[in-house]
């Protein structure tokens, strides 16, 4: 059963305006199902995973691409960052026969990769003005509804008006909990595979990819406890020190590691608001798991019930809402890191997140339980600041929206994507 992707539109949006595009995405999102979809005939494909197909890439980048003629879906790319420079050349000649010709320029190549560590430089060097780069994620609670998503905005009369035209169902905490849980990864979300079983394996297949090569043999079994004990840790500050030693390693090996974590899609790092910079603001970034299930799986909790209800409860409901944002964004091919914040200062008055924009600042609190104590008390603290405050948000697990007070609403998570 396929489930329809936001993010197709931005696909074809790209395909249409470059003759490349790179999706992106950690392992088993996705990626080469949604391509599937939306270029069911008129591409062909070859992976290099292949282990003939990869020598011949590695060793023989020009026969590589005569014998996969274009248009062709080349899945993971980071195997042979070679080719890029080839595929570069042959771009340009084709644009120098797309103009002397006065013909349309089409879509080429479809690169797909799980990693970013090995292919950012290729890719700003040999391809940039070339390809148009999609970000994609595992399924957003939207999705799975298999409801339209829209692009997230924290203005409350829009919010109003989308949930107005909504008929998607009211969830309970515990319904929201049974989401985090599981999380995202389409084989678990479609029955295809059972969550531990798939996790487990999941979690060799990264290590064995996308990391082995990236870090020494002798360090596998301390970076499988480094994954671990960063889970622990989602939505809080990151701090490598305390970290590097709980592993047992140093501090640049650790900030390499979360490198790499970051760069395949693993975590999301949040940074600190920072326009009126000041000593007394946190500026380490805060840290959120992409995928809930993953990490609650990491962080070993048995079952739905017992995560809602322990210590480490609001840190997921924390990370469930960031992680969906930000997929959200992506899918719309919007920059997170553009318009995402939070705000912390030595006096522990903090935020949970920040919506900047040209119009201002829009706080948004996050809150597990429903109808918390005065969610909106930091919300004066951005006064400070010569930016307009706009109405701030409060999502919890509400049933409908309602209002604080004169500027501040509360939002049920459950409409997020709307």
């Amino acid at each position: 059963m396929y489930i329809k992707r936001t993010v197709e539109k931005t696909i074809l949006d790209m395909g249409n305006s470059f003759p490349c595009i790179v999706v992106y995405g950690p392992r088993q999102v996705g990626k080469s199902t949604t391509l599937d979809y939306v270029f069911p005939e008129s591409f062909h494909r070859v992976t290099l995973d292949d282990i003939e197909e990869r020598k011949l890439a590695s060793e023989n980048p020009k026969l590589f691409l005569e014998s996969n003629p274009w248009p062709v879906i080349i899945d993971e790319i980071q195997k042979v960052p070679e080719l890029l420079d080839e595929i570069k050349i042959k771009i340009d000649a084709q644009r120098r026969v797309w103009l002397k010709n006065n013909e349309e320029r089409s879509l080429m190549y479809i690169l797909t990769g799980s990693n970013r560590f090995e292919l950012q430089q290729g890719i700003s060097d040999s391809l940039a003005g070339r390809c148009g780069v999609v970000e994609m994620s595992s399924f957003s609670q939207i999705e799975k509804l298999q409801e339209e998503s829209r692009l997230f905005t924290p203005k409350i009369h829009e919010l109003i008006s989308r949930a107005a035209s909504t008929k998607i169902p009211y969830k309970t905490r515990s319904k929201i909990f049974e989401e985090i849980f599981m999380g995202g990864m389409p084989d678990i979300c479609t029955g295809v595979s059972e969550r531990d079983i798939y996790f487990k394996s999941y979690v060799n297949t990264y290590i064995e990819k996308d990391v082995r090569k990236l870090i020494s043999a002798s360090s596998e079994t301390q970076f499988r406890n480094f994954i671990s004990i960063v889970a622990l840790r989602t939505a809080q500050e990151l701090h490598y020190e305390e970290i590097a030693n709980n592993v047992g390693i140093d501090v640049k090996t650790c900030k390499k590691w979360i490198s790499i974590l970051e760069t395949s899609g693993i975590i999301y790092l949040l940074k600190p608001y920072l326009a009126n910079i000041s000593n007394r603001i946190i500026k380490a970034p805060k840290m959120y798991f992409m995928d809930t299930g993953l990490c609650a799986f990491l962080c070993k909790w048995p079952n739905a019930n017992m995560l809602e209800n322990c210590a480490m409860g609001g840190a997921f409901f924390e990370t469930y809402i960031v992680s969906e944002i930000v997929k959200n964004f992506f899918a719309f091919n919007v920059e997170p890191r553009d318009y995402l914040f939070y705000y912390r200062d030595i006096d522990q008055k903090e935020i949970d997140l920040l919506y900047v924009n040209e119009e201002g600042i829009y706080p948004i609190e996050i809150k597990k339980g429903i109808s918390p104590k005065n969610p909106t008390k930091n919300f004066r603290v951005l006064e400070k600041y010569k930016t307009e405050i706009k109405n701030g948000i409060v999502i919890d697990c509400c049933e409908k929206i309602r209002a604080l007070n004169e500027s501040s609403y509360c939002f049920p998570v459950h409409l997020l994507g709307i």
